[in-house]
Order: structure tokens, then C-alpha cells, then sequence
């Protein structure tokens, strides 16, 4: 697949090692501009572009920026996906530590249905949760084959469900098995706090933990 990532910390490094690495062509975009991406470029073979260009021919495109910088991202920075083009969003809302106080996300909107206002308010683009709920070299380290015993689970929630099965096929190719954790409205499920959040769990166990959450955020997650 052609693959825009915006944002290189450190999900959006690791995602753009494991994905080129399947032989995903990776089109990878920061805050600072793509000649600080020399290194990663280097190491991957993703292209280092502009965040707005990091949409241009891409199949799929993932946000990965600390939640309060998504209102910085230009505001084109997803124009040039057709209508329908799947957009995962890897976004955890952390008011006390990172992102002051969001409003709107205080008021009980979940993180995702947020960003998604602010970068798509027409409303043409499938989004999807994914990735939020995993340390970072997690995603290179526990990688596991299918079968094998120890391969971990991964929630992935949305609204549409060929968006879905997209993501959770491409989480199985990175060595993860994909839980649908229902719709966006849904998706407080896998907010930080909650029990799947950071859970190393296989299929039942991210079923279990996603059934168990409660809907009140806990309060070391609000402002």
C-alpha cells in the first residue's frame, strides 16, 4: 500500500519501520520540516515529505501527533485523499501531562470523533482508532506470528467496517491480531485509563477488557 504517516515521534517512527519493512511505500511528515527525517529516511526508505504532502497518493494515511497539536496541522492536511480514504488515528489525550485542557474532549467527545472534526469536517474520510494503546517498541518487539501464543491483540474502532478490516489486516501483517472495538462513538473503550489501554492480551483478553470499561474518564486523565 502507499502510506502517509503524519507525525515521526515515537509511534510514528516505529510504524514507518514496520510498515516499510512489509514493503509499504511510506510517505513520513513531521512538525519540523523532512530534512529532519534524513536518518529515519535512511533507515526505513520511507520519503520524507511536508505534512502536506504526506496525504498526496496515498491509500491509507495515519495521525499520530500529541493531541493537542492536531489544530496545528495545516488545515488542507488531508485534502488530498479521495472521499472514503481511511484515516487512523493513533491519539491519546493526556491533559495533565502533555495537552492542557481540551474542552471538548473534557465534555465527554471521544479522542478520535474530536480530531476528526477539526482535520475532516466535511466528513468524507473513514476513520479509524488503532495503535493508541501500545508503547511504541512494542510494536517492533512483540510482533508474533499467527498462532504463536504469546501474539497480542490490538483494538481497532470505527465506523465503517471495511475501514476496519483494512487496519486489522494490516495490524495482522505486523504481527498482531485485530479486535473490532466497535464504532468511533465507541471508542472511550480504548482511551487511556481504561483496562485495554496498554493491555498485553490475546483476543479474549482485549474482548474482556474493551467489555469492561467504564464510561466516566478517570480522573488522573481529565484536566
Amino acid at each position: 500500500m502507499d502510506i502517509g504517516i503524519i507525525g515521526a515521534g515515537n509511534i510514528g517512527g516505529n510504524l514507518t519501520r514496520s510498515l516499510t519493512a512489509l514493503g509499504h511505500r511510506v510517505r513520513v511528515a513531521n512538525s519540523r520540516g523532512p530534512e529532519t527525517l534524513t536518518d529515519l529516511a535512511e533507515e526505513t526508505g520511507a520519503t520524507p515529505v511536508p505534512a502536506g504532502e504526506a496525504a498526496r497518493g496515498a491509500e491509507l494515511v495515519v495521525v499520530t501527533v500529541p493531541q493537542k497539536r492536531v489544530p496545528d496541522l495545516p488545515a488542507d492536511v488531508l485534502d488530498a485523499l479521495p472521499d472514503g480514504a481511511v484515516v487512523v488515528d493513533t491519539g491519546n489525550y493526556y491533559p495533565r501531562e502533555r495537552d492542557g485542557r481540551i474542552d471538548g474532549i473534557e465534555d465527554g467527545t471521544p479522542e478520535t470523533v474530536w480530531t476528526a472534526r477539526h482535520l475532516d469536517p466535511r466528513g468524507r474520510l473513514r476513520w479509524v482508532k488503532a495503535f493508541n494503546g501500545i508503547q511504541a517498541e512494542h510494536l517492533i518487539t512483540a510482533a508474533r506470528q499467527p498462532g504463536d501464543m504469546e501474539r497480542r491483540a490490538l483494538p481497532v474502532a470505527g465506523d465503517d467496517a471495511e475501514a476496519k478490516a483494512t487496519v486489522i489486516a494490516l495490524l495482522d501483517q505486523m504481527g498482531f491480531d485485530g479486535v473490532d472495538a466497535g464504532s468511533l462513538a465507541e471508542s472511550w473503550r480504548q482511551q487511556p485509563g481504561t483496562p485495554v489501554y496498554g493491555a498485553e492480551a490475546g483476543v479474549d483478553g482485549i474482548v474482556a477488557a474493551l467489555a469492561a470499561a467504564p464510561r466516566e474518564r478517570p480522573t488522573e486523565f481529565t484536566a
